[in-house]
C-alpha cells in the first residue's frame, strides 16, 4: 500500500482542512475480491477483542467534502491504488489485554502468537472526525482494519452506528473502495492541520511497510491523548528474504533496516524512520525487551534479559565472567565489543595494580632509610630558608617540611622509574592483546567478511541539501538541470560551521585555562593572606590548606566544563553538517575527547611542567598583578602535589561524575517523569489495565549511544598512562572502579534503558586509534615527568659527579644554593623575624653563591643536570619505543587456533574447488566419448572418405568439406572433436547451468 503526494503539491505546502476518516481507492484483484466477504464475517467473530469491520461507505459532512483538503487528499490517494496481497493489507485495532499473559506477557499480537519486533510510538493529541455524520459520535479512538476488499453492508452494523450508512446527497460509496478512521474522541473542535499532515505521513509510511511484508497492529486508545503504539511483527519470508540479501539473522535488525529504508514522499526526503522522528512524526521507535528483568518463574524458563540480570547485571556478579556471546546477541555486536573491551582492559589492570602496589610498598619500606629525607627532617643541619612571601613571611627552618619530604619519598623513588617503564610496555601489551581479543570475537562471530553498509543521508543533512535545491529552483529556470547538478553539500556550505568551530574550539580551550589560571591566583592570593594571619597553627598549615581547596576547586570546575564541553562538542558537530551518522559520530568524539582531554589534564599539566620554573629567585621573583609572587614548589618536590592533584582529580572524577551522575541523574529523569505521569493519571480517569510491555519500555530512558561510555574510560586510561610516574596507585584505583563500572553499565543496558537497534560492527572504531595515540604520548609524559618533576636525575648527577663519598650524604646541601638578605628590594624583606640576625638564606636551585664574581647565575651543576635530564628524556623514549615494538613484534595479532582454522577451512575450499572442477572434467569426456561413439556408428562415409553432415557433425557443406578432405582423416577428427564441444557448450538450456552456478557457489 502506497500513497503518493500530488505532483502539483510541495513540501511546503499545508492543509488547510482536516478529516476524521480518508478514502482510499483500491485496486481490486482477484484473489481479494474473493475472500472480501469471508475477511468480513471473520473480522465480525473477532470483533469480541476489539477488531471492529469498516463498512464499505461513510456518511461525511457537505463542507468537508468542498474542502480543498478533502479533495485534493481524495484524488490524490484515489490516484494512487494500493497493490496489497490479502494477508498484509490489513492493520488491526485491538483492546488492550486485561492481562499480560492475554498477548504473551506483552511480547505478542493480540493472537498471542506473533512475536512484536519493533514499536513505533507518536502521540496522540485531541481530535475528532469531521466526516463523520452530525449524529453520529466516534466511541473511540481507532484505526479500523484496511483491506483491499470491500465489505458488504451490515444492517446491525449500519444500526449501530458503526459506520455504515449512505453518502450524502443519495451518493453510493465506490466499489473497491476503503475508509481509514483517523477520528477521535467525538468533539467538535477542529484539528490542526499539523496533525492532520503527520496523520498522512504515518498512513504513507505504514502502508510502505506493509508492503514490504511487515504485520502490523495498533491498540484502540480510549483516552483523547497521550502515547499511540504500533507494533510491527517480520513474518518468517521477511526474515529469510533480508537474512539472505543483507546478511541479517537478528529480527529487530532486519525491522529497523526496512524501517531505515523505507521511502516516505510527503517529507520530501528518501529515508525512513530518522527522518520521520526528527520531524516529529512519530516519538520514538524501538525493539522490546524479553519481558521484565525479574525472574518470576522457574530458572529454566528465564528470557535472555533475566539470564543476563540474574548473571551480569548484579553488584554480587562482580567475580564473574561476562557473558559477551550473550550480551551480543540481546544487544548486538557493537555494544558487546565495547563490554569486551572494558572487561579486557579491567582484566589487564590487574598486573598493573599488583606492580604499583609494590611500587608503593618499596617507597614505604624505604622511608627511613632514604638519606636525603633523613637530612631534610635533621633539625641539626639547621637549613634556614628564605621566606614564602614579601614582608609578611619570616624565615623558617627546613626540618618543618620533613612531613612532605617523607611522603615524597613514597612516590618518588628509584621503584618509580622501573614502574613508568613497564607503565609504557602495559600500553602496548593492552593493545595487543585487545587486537587479539577483537579478532577472536570477529571470527566466532562471524564478523571477518563483513561489509561496511552503505547508509543513508542523515535528516538534517537532507533537509539542508533540499533548501539549496529550492534557492536554486527559484532562482534559476532549468530546473531538471540543477536538480541534477546539486547531489551533496560542498565546502562552502560548510564553511560557516568549520568557522564556528574553530573559534569556539579556541575559545574553550581559553575557557580552560583561564580556570586553571584563576585557581592558581585563588592558591597565591590564599597562601599570602594565610601568611600574614597572627595564628601560629595557621601559618604551620599554609600550604597543605592551600593545596587541597585549590585540588577541590579544580575538582568541582571540571565536571562543570565537561558537562558543559559535552553540549558544546554535540552543537558544534552538527553545524558541521556531517553526511552520514558514522561521520557524525567519529567527528563527535574528536571534538568531544580534545574538550574533555585538555580539561581534565591542563591543571595536571601546570603543576608537572609550570609550577615553579618561572618563580625567579630571591631578589627577583616573578610577580603577578604586580603584588602576588608566582607559586613556587613544596621543598620536597612537585612531584607530591603532582600526586595530590592526580589522586583527588581522578577519584573525585569516577567516584561522582562516572557514579554518582550514572546512577542518580537517571534516577531523578525517572522520579519527575514518575511525577508527570501521575499528574496526568489524575486529570484523565481511565479504567485500570496492567501495563504492556511497549509502555514499560517507553517509559525507559532511550539509547543514546557509547560515547559517554567510552569517554570516561578514555579519561580514565589518561590518568592510568599519562602521568602513572607520579601515582603508582592509579591503576589499583582504576581497577576498583571499572568492577564497579562493569556491573553499573550493565544494569544501566538491561533495566534503565530502552534496547537498543542490535548494531554489527568489526571493532571499537575510532577509539583504538585514541588508545594508541595515548599510548604513545605516555612514553614522552612519563619521560619529562621523571626527569624534570622528580628528583631522580639529580640525585643520580649528585651521586656519580659531585659526591665525595660514593653515597647521597650531602645532596640536600648540594641543592640549595645562598642569598644574601641584604639584597632583598625594599618592603621585601621579613619585618620582624623571630630568627634573630640572618644574613644569608637558602632556596632550592642550582645558582652562583653571593660571594662569586657570577652571583645568582646559574652555576656548574645546574647545566649538568639539565644535560642529564634531556639525555635521559632521549634514552628513555626510545628505549621505550624500542621494547614496545619488540613486544608487538613478539605478540601476534591472530591467535594461533584462528590460524590454523583458516588454513584448514581454506584447504576445505580448494578441496571442494577440485573436487567440483575434476567431476566437471569427468562430465565433458563422458559426452566427447558420447558424441565420437555416435558419429563412428551412424556417419555415413562418401567415396572420398568424407562423412556426410548429419546430426552430430557442424561441418559445413560445400567447400569446407572438400578443405577436410585434403587434410585426411586426423583433420576431420580433430574438426569433429571441436565440433562437438561448441555442440555442447549451446545444446545445454541457460537455466541448468545457471541453477549449477548458484548451487556451486552457495556450497562454497
Amino acid at each position: 500500500m502506497a500513497l503518493r503526494r500530488s505532483p502539483s503539491s510541495t513540501c511546503a505546502d499545508t492543509w488547510t482542512n482536516g478529516a476524521g476518516f480518508i478514502r482510499v481507492a483500491t485496486a481490486l484483484s482477484e484473489s481479494s475480491s474473493i475472500h472480501s466477504d469471508a475477511l468480513y464475517h471473520q473480522t465480525k467473530d473477532m470483533s469480541g477483542v476489539g477488531m471492529d469491520p469498516m463498512a464499505y461507505s461513510i456518511l461525511e459532512h457537505e463542507p468537508s467534502k468542498q474542502g480543498p483538503w478533502a479533495e485534493e487528499s481524495h484524488s490524490l490517494l484515489k490516484r494512487n491504488s494500493m497493490q496489497i496481497s490479502p494477508s498484509e493489507d490489513k492493520i488491526p485495532v485491538v483492546d488492550s489485554p486485561s492481562s499480560p499473559k492475554a498477548s504473551g506477557e506483552g511480547l505478542c499480537f493480540s493472537d498471542g502468537r506473533r512475536k512484536v519486533d519493533y514499536v513505533l510510538v507518536f502521540h496522540q493529541r485531541r481530535h475528532s472526525s469531521i466526516r463523520s455524520p452530525a449524529g453520529t459520535s466516534v466511541s473511540h479512538d481507532r484505526l479500523s482494519i484496511v483491506s483491499n476488499g470491500n465489505f458488504p453492508p451490515h444492517g446491525s452494523d449500519v444500526a449501530a452506528g458503526r459506520g455504515g450508512g449512505v453518502l450524502g446527497g443519495g451518493e453510493a460509496a465506490n466499489v473497491g473502495e476503503v475508509f481509514m478512521e483517523l477520528g477521535g474522541a467525538g468533539g467538535n473542535e477542529p484539528t490542526e492541520p499539523a496533525d492532520h499532515e503527520m496523520c498522512l505521513i504515518r498512513q504513507e509510511f505504514e502502508a510502505n511497510l506493509l508492503e514490504t511484508g511487515l504485520e502490523i497492529e495498533r491498540d484502540r486508545e480510549s483516552k483523547t491523548h497521550g502515547p499511540s503504539f504500533t507494533r510491527l511483527h517480520a513474518p518468517w519470508p521477511v526474515l529469510c528474504r533480508e537474512a539472505e540479501f543483507l546478511k541479517i539473522k537478528v529480527p529487530t535488525k532486519t525491522v529497523y533496516e526496512i524501517l531505515r529504508r523505507t521511502v516516505c514522499v510527503r517529507t520530501c526526503q528518501t529515508i525512513g524512520i530518522s527522518t520521520l522522528i526528527a520531524k516529529g512524526v512519530y516519538d520514538s521507535a524501538f525493539p522490546l525487551h524479553d519481558g521484565d528483568y525479574k525472574v518470576i518463574r522457574h530458572l529454566e524458563e528465564r528470557s535472555d534479559r533475566q539470564v543476563l540480570h540474574e548473571e551480569w547485571a548484579r553488584y554480587s556478579a562482580f567475580y564473574k565472567y561476562q557473558p559477551i556471546d550473550l550480551v551480543r546477541k540481546y544487544f548486538g555486536e557493537k555494544i558487546g565489543l565495547y563490554f569486551a573491551w572494558l572487561g579486557v582492559y579491567t582484566q589487564l589492570l590487574i598486573p598493573a595494580s599488583i606492580v604499583g602496589i609494590i611500587v608503593f610498598g618499596y617507597g614505604v619500606a624505604t622511608v627511613d632509610t632514604n638519606i636525603p629525607s633523613q637530612e631534610m627532617c635533621d633539625e641539626s643541619l639547621n637549613f634556614t630558608m628564605c621566606p614564602l612571601c614579601d614582608g609578611a613571611c619570616d624565615f623558617w627552618h627546613l626540618s618543618t617540611a620533613c612531613g612532605t619530604a617523607r611522603a615524597s619519598h613514597l612516590f618518588d623513588n628509584p621503584a618509580t622509574v622501573f614502574f613508568a617503564i613497564f607503565m609504557s610496555l602495559w600500553v602496548v601489551l593492552f593493545l595487543e592483546h585487545w587486537k587479539r581479543r577483537q579478532i577472536s570475537l570477529s571470527f566466532s562471530w562471524d564478523l571477518t567478511g563483513i561489509e561496511e553498509d552503505e547508509e543513508h543521508p542523515r535528516p538534517k543533512y537532507e533537509t539542508i541539501l533540499l533548501q539549496k535545491r529550492q534557492r536554486k529552483l527559484k532562482n534559476k529556470k532549468n530546473k531538471k538541470k540543477n536538480e541534477a547538478a546539486i547531489e551533496k553539500l560542498t565546502w562552502k556550505d560548510r564553511l560557516p560551521g568549520y568557522f564556528i568551530n574553530v573559534s569556539s574550539i579556541l575559545f574553550m580551550f581559553g575557557l580552560t585555562f583561564s580556570a586553571v589560571f584563576g585557581v592558581i591566583i585563588y592558591r597565591i592570593t590564599v597562601s599570602a593572606l594565610m601568611a600574614m594571619s597572627p595564628d601560629p597553627e595557621t601559618k604551620s598549615n599554609v600550604r597543605v590548606t592551600v593545596t587541597a581547596t585549590a585540588v577541590i576547586i579544580n575538582l568541582v570546575v571540571i565536571l562543570i566544563l565537561d558537562e558543559i564541553y559535552g553540549a558544546v562538542a554535540l552543537w558544534l558537530t552538527e553545524l558541521e553538517i556531517p553526511k552520514t551518522e558514522t561521520n557524525f559520530e567519529e567527528r563527535l568524539i574528536l571534538k568531544a575527547f580534545l574538550l574533555k582531554f585538555m580539561n581534565a589534564y591542563a591543571p595536571i599539566f601546570y603543576v608537572a611542567f609550570f609550577k615553579g620554573r618561572f618563580a625567579g629567585r630571591p631578589g627577583s621573583y616573578v610577580y603577578v598583578f604586580n603584588d602576588y609572587r608566582m607559586e613556587e614548589c613544596a621543598p620536597g618536590g612537585c612531584l607530591i602535589e603532582l600526586c595530590i592533584q592526580l589522586s583527588i582529580i581522578m577519584l573525585g572524577k569516577q567516584l561522582i561524575q562516572n557514579n554518582i551522575f550514572e546512577i542518580g541523574i537517571p534516577k531523578l529523569k525517572k522520579f519527575v517523569r514518575a511525577i508527570k505521569d501521575k499528574g496526568s493519571a489524575k486529570t484523565e480517569k481511565e479504567e485500570e489495565r496492567p501495563p504492556q510491555q511497549w509502555n514499560l519500555d517507553y517509559a525507559l530512558a532511550p539509547f543514546e549511544g557509547l560515547t559517554p561510555e567510552y569517554m570516561e574510560m578514555i579519561i580514565q586510561f589518561g590518568f592510568v598512562s599519562l602521568f602513572v610516574a607520579s601515582f603508582p596507585l592509579a591503576p589499583l584505583f582504576a581497577l576498583l572502579n571499572n568492577v564497579i563500572e562493569i556491573r553499573l553499565d550493565a544494569k544501566k543496558f538491561v533495566t534503565e534503558l530502552r534496547r537498543p537497534v542490535a548494531a554489527r560492527a568489526k571493532d571499537i572504531g575510532i577509539w583504538y586509534n585514541i588508545l594508541s595515540g595515548m599510548g604513545k604520548f605516555s612514553v614522552i609524559i612519563n619521560a619529562f615527568v621523571i626527569s624534570f618533576t622528580s628528583d631522580f636525575i639529580p640525585r643520580l648527577v649528585y651521586l656519580y659527579m659531585f659526591s665525595q663519598t660514593g653515597t647521597m650524604h650531602g645532596f640536600i646541601d648540594h641543592t640549595l644554593s645562598y642569598f644574601n638578605v641584604s639584597n632583598f628590594k625594599s618592603g621585601t624583606a621579613p619585618q620582624n623575624s623571630e630568627h634573630g640576625d640572618i644574613t644569608v638564606c637558602r632556596y632550592k636551585d642550582y645558582r652562583e653563591p653571593p660571594w662569586s664574581p657570577d652571583a645568582y647565575t646559574f652555576s656548574k651543576q645546574y647545566w649538568c643536570v639539565l644535560a642529564a635530564r634531556l639525555a635521559f628524556v632521549i634514552l628513555f623514549q626510545n628505549l621505550v619505543m624500542f621494547l614496545s615494538l619488540v613486544v608487538a613484534w613478539v605478540i601476534p595479532d591472530v591467535p594461533k587456533t584462528i590460524v590454523e582454522q583458516l588454513k584448514r577451512e581454506k584447504k576445505l575450499l580448494v578441496d571442494v574447488f577440485l573436487q567440483e572442477e575434476k567431476e566437471k572434467f569427468q562430465l565433458i569426456q563422458s559426452l566427447f566419448s558420447k558424441d565420437a561413439t555416435l558419429q563412428q556408428g551412424g556417419g555415413q562415409v562418401l567415396r572420398q572418405g568424407l562423412p556426410i553432415p548429419g546430426r552430430y557433425s557442424t561441418l559445413p557443406s560445400g567447400p569446407t568439406q572438400g578443405l577436410a578432405g585434403d587434410r585426411g582423416g586426423e583433420g576431420t577428427r580433430a574438426r569433429c572433436r571441436a565440433a562437438s564441444f561448441s555442440q555442447f557448450t549451446r545444446k545445454i538450456p541457460q537455466s541448468p547451468r545457471n541453477e549449477n552456478e548458484n548451487s556451486r557457489h552457495t556450497a562454497v
